[in-house]
């Protein structure tokens, strides 16, 4: 079928954190000014709605009437299994796959399951907040592999103060974000098999965040990384519906460990946890009748990201930007306008009143940036822009 991703739908009332969550939002110090004329663009979730296979999977789940505890049937795993070698060719054993409510959730499990206090984590900031907050709030050593920015916005690894920081004693995990969130990189095979082998080389455990990697451009790729190394022993996986098809209020990750002593590990450290009948539902249909959905999706957002980007070109020139590789993030650099960060967020978020993430939340390598997610319908992205640059006028 053919969806109406211009539609908008009212979420007013729906306890969506974007749309009713106005005090909390001020509580998180995001702005000073909430009201019913707010644009919210702050957090990866979409306004956008979901298949209509799901739709109607939730439906017959809603229409049995009882919602007792649940399994993971063979489905499940099938599911998981089917997705992943047709869209990544990714060979996935079901013994692999441990369920977890949540991506940050699953995080956290990790740092604790597999290092101490004082350890050190490797993460490349700019990243995505909660990777920071997983390392510190657990008492471990930030080691930050700052990615590195060229004229045109594009983000390279360095490779030298990776393998410098692997090589440390103390260093026993490093954490990847692939896509990458909030810079949109996608890396390439030959960036991944670097990443691993220098740490499968100095005994360091990769945790892959990876539940960007079906919302990617349509002419890019995206490959795991424990199909590039040689041996993913040293390698956990984040898997997720949760990005790909808005729905994360289901709470669904699925982590896959192909090493049997630390899948033992993480299930320990983290526990039983059942599933609801509603996500058991929804990851069976999405994954074998989403496709379509998620096609027609990736080209909408692709069409917003080349709208934003003519946009700014035409209205904000000042504005540092590029389509990422994937993700539906665009990190903007607004260090053009010679103005500070504070002035840039008071104009963008109490004077536009569109709500945004500014980029120091990511790293001081983000001070000068704004994050904006763009899965909403394309009017609303369009007015979002049109406020923030009447505030930027000469």
């Amino acid at each position: 079928m053919k969806y109406n991703f211009d539609e908008i739908v009212n979420r007013r009332g729906t306890y969506s954190i974007k749309w009713d969550g106005g005090d909390m939002i001020k509580k998180m110090g995001l702005t000073d000014r909430y009201d019913e004329e707010t644009i919210p663009l702050f957090t990866a979730d979409m306004d956008l709605p979901v298949p209509q296979p799901l739709i109607d999977a939730l439906h017959k789940t809603v229409d049995h009437r009882i919602f007792g505890y649940s399994i993971f049937p063979d489905e499940y795993f099938e599911a998981i299994q089917h997705w992943f070698k047709k869209r990544h060719d990714w060979d996935i054993k079901k013994e692999e796959i441990i369920y977890s409510p949540g991506t940050v959730h699953a995080l956290n499990i990790a740092v604790r399951a597999f290092t101490n206090p004082g350890e050190g984590i490797i993460i490349q900031r700019p990243v995505y907040p909660p990777f920071t907050a997983a390392i510190k709030a657990n008492g471990r050593e930030l080691l930050n592999n700052a990615l590195k920015s060229d004229e045109d916005g594009y983000y390279h690894i360095d490779f030298i103060d990776f393998e410098e920081k692997a090589k440390d004693e103390n260093t026993k995990m490093f954490i990847l974000c692939n896509p990458h969130n909030p810079t949109g990189r996608i890396f390439n095979k030959e960036e991944l098999q670097k990443l691993s082998d220098i740490c499968a080389a100095n005994d360091v455990l990769i945790v892959a965040d990876e539940i960007h990697g079906d919302l990617i451009r349509q002419n890019q790729t995206f490959i795991p990384i424990a199909k590039v190394a040689e041996n993913a022993d040293h390698i956990i996986s984040f898997t997720a519906i949760n990005k790909t098809f808005n729905l994360a209020g289901l709470h669904c990750t699925n982590v896959i460990i192909s090493n049997p002593k630390h899948r033992r590990t993480f299930t320990s450290v983290m526990g039983n946890h059942l599933p609801s009948p509603f996500t058991v539902s929804a990851l069976i249909s999405v994954y074998h009748d989403g496709e379509e959905w998620l096609e027609q999706l990736k080209d909408y957002i692709d069409g917003t990201m080349e709208w934003a980007v003519q946009f700014l070109a035409e209205r904000m020139p000042k504005v540092k930007v590029r389509i990422p590789e994937g993700t539906y993030i665009m990190w903007m650099d607004f260090s053009g306008y010679g103005l500070p960060p504070e002035e840039v967020h008071n104009r963008i978020y109490n004077k536009a009143n569109v709500i945004l993430e500014d980029g120091k939340m990511f790293g001081e390598e983000g001070l000068h940036y704004q994050r904006i997610c763009l899965p909403s319908p394309r009017p609303i992205i369009q007015e979002a822009f049109e406020r923030i640059a009447r505030e930027f006028e000469d």
